[in-house]
């Protein structure tokens, strides 16, 4: 059969489009002003992660939008994490299908007290806090929603929603703060991640794989005394010196292929205090004075667990190897988010999204280069099911008050999204 659909306002025809995949892309078309309109009234509303009632009052907002789907809407309050909450929206299909499970979160990086608070658009453009990361990538998701239920490809899908509301700030313990999601991945069939589309120059990038967000504490100790006897027997080195030698370590020893180390913070004197939240540290001290306290602290990335594993292994050993004279040290270790492996199955999962760009017409999307991807909530899932990431909309400025978004492409990855769903849902389940 063959049908026109519109894509970006041209139509074209694909032979490989069912009715309900047409009648999905007149949908989107239709529904593109509403979408932004729903947009820019949950880019108003301030939910940064710390700003608990604003973070709830973006889930009350949403709510009704899943209930009119047929979702059975929950709000998870995170007090035991110190976070607002979560939204969890369940959509019970057809018995045997594809489970799936939808990603986003509620929260932005910008808390009441940021001068960047309000939507502006500008044609196809648009600016605000969380325009894109994520309101634009969760209300793509509806978009796409709406569409199947247009379509009637919604009624017998599969689906789990979960939308954190501290992905810009996970609550602690991580055990608590993503316990739903890390339940709702065991569930899962397929996980569907809609943060940011990733682009480049100009071409739209299918993400299969994130790396690793861990950090850690160096703490380096030293005799303290004047620095008159530094280097003798009795005085030893200083906690400065065995501090900077295990960096130096670090950095001649750990590099390989996928990895990044950072050290982002480092303070040595006569006393060394990290403040509560770990990002600054308090020090005094003299020139003439052997410093006997040193502490740096850093991140690691990685693209899977086995390299967690090794990574830190190796730092760890290169901390115990042996210290200079008169010195110790020690190193902890705060895994946060999981890797997320570039896998068989995530790959296969691309390839089915490019059938679903060849019958819209649209260019095969190639796999981005993990190093180009940020950490995200879909790694909790990682381990348990395949995924892809980057179903949102493509942007710029992220994570400042630069951050615009192109609402052009909520077309398509709305279209892409809901075909593939679609697609899934009369797919046998594998749990």
């Amino acid at each position: 059969m063959v049908g026109a659909l519109l894509l970006g306002g041209a139509p074209v025809a694909h032979a490989a489009l069912s009715q309900a995949e047409q009648k999905i892309g007149a949908t989107v078309e239709a529904g593109y002003e509403p979408a932004i309109g729903l947009l820019e009234r949950l880019v108003n509303q301030n939910s940064g992660s710390m700003n608990f009632p604003g973070v709830k009052a973006v889930a009350d907002m949403l709510r009704p939008e899943y209930e009119a789907l047929g979702f059975t809407v929950t709000w998870k309050p995170m007090d035991a994490a110190k976070r607002a909450g979560h939204l969890i929206a369940v959509h019970k299909g057809k018995a045997g299908g594809t489970k799936m499970l939808l990603i986003g979160h509620l929260d932005t990086v910008f808390e009441p007290d940021s001068p960047f608070q309000t939507f502006k658009r500008d044609g196809d453009w648009a600016a605000g806090p969380g325009v894109a990361d994520d309101k634009g990538g969760v209300v793509t998701m509806l978009l796409a929603l709406k569409a199947m239920q247009a379509a009637g490809t919604l009624k017998n899908a599969n689906i789990e929603v979960v939308l954190t509301g501290d992905e810009e700030d996970s609550g602690d313990p991580i055990s608590i703060a993503r316990a739903d999601l890390i339940q709702a991945g065991k569930r899962a069939d397929v996980a569907l991640d809609f943060e940011g589309l990733s682009q480049e120059n100009g071409k739209d990038m299918g993400s299969i794989a994130r790396r690793s967000s861990n950090s850690w504490t160096l703490t380096a100790t030293g005799k303290s005394g004047h620095s008159s006897g530094i280097f003798s027997a009795s005085a030893g080195d200083g906690a400065v010196y065995e501090l900077a030698w295990i960096i130096v370590a670090f950095r001649r020893e750990l590099p390989e292929p996928n990895l990044t180390f950072n050290v982002g913070l480092i303070g040595g004197g006569q006393s060394a205090d990290v403040d509560k939240d770990g990002v600054r540290i308090a020090v005094t001290g003299k020139t003439n004075i052997i410093p006997p306290i040193a502490v740096a602290k850093g991140d690691f990335r990685t693209l899977s667990e086995e390299q967690t594993k090794r990574v830190q292994a190796k730092m760890q050993a290169i901390v115990d190897a042996g210290h200079l004279t008169g010195t110790s040290a020690s190193i902890a270790f705060d895994l946060g988010y999981p890797s997320m492996a570039p896998t068989a199955g995530n790959k296969a999962l691309l390839t089915k999204l490019n059938g679903v760009n060849a019958d819209l017409g649209l260019t095969a999307m190639p796999a981005l280069d993990p190093l180009k991807r940020g950490a995200g909530d879909i790694a909790f899932v990682a381990a348990d099911t395949d995924g892809l990431v980057g179903l949102g909309l493509a942007s710029s400025g992220d994570h400042s008050p630069a951050e615009k978004t192109d609402l052009s492409t909520m077309k398509r990855q709305a279209k892409r999204a809901a075909i593939l769903m679609s697609r899934l849902a009369v797919e046998k389940g594998r749990k």
